[in-house]
């Protein structure tokens, strides 16, 4: 049961954020193609990992962690608004680097495919 809840809350959080990010942060080092990809809550909801990717490697790994950083106290004020928990929990961003490897695996795929349509002729 418990972990029920925590799944529903986690689906929710990531969709609030994902709204907060996009909607209400105006930084320049965000990219318009960061996405968050899940958010993972503690048991106690006390602290969310939220994983994020951008596309086309867009923007400075270094920078866009700086400005979720430093935008998490906004995000979690604005989570304690619209999402109705006991805690609100504290947020911890992580870049989730799964797409990129889908995407670099698919052009090593691309590429073993073309090279042997090559050697068959």
């Amino acid at each position: 049961m418990t972990s029920n809840r925590n799944a529903r809350v986690s689906e929710e959080l990531k969709r609030v954020i994902s709204d907060i990010i996009k909607n209400e942060i105006r930084d320049p080092r965000l990219p318009e193609l960061l996405s968050i990809v899940r958010v993972d809550v503690s048991s106690d909801f006390a602290y969310a990992k939220v994983y994020y990717s951008v596309l086309n490697g867009q923007g400075s790994e270094k920078e866009i962690r700086s400005a979720l950083k430093g935008a998490a106290g906004f995000i979690r004020r604005e989570l304690a608004s619209r999402v109705n928990l006991r805690q609100t929990p504290e947020l911890r961003f992580e870049h989730d680097q799964s797409i990129e490897r889908v995407i670099a695996l698919n052009k090593l795929i691309d590429e073993t495919v073309k090279s042997d349509a090559m050697k068959g002729k």
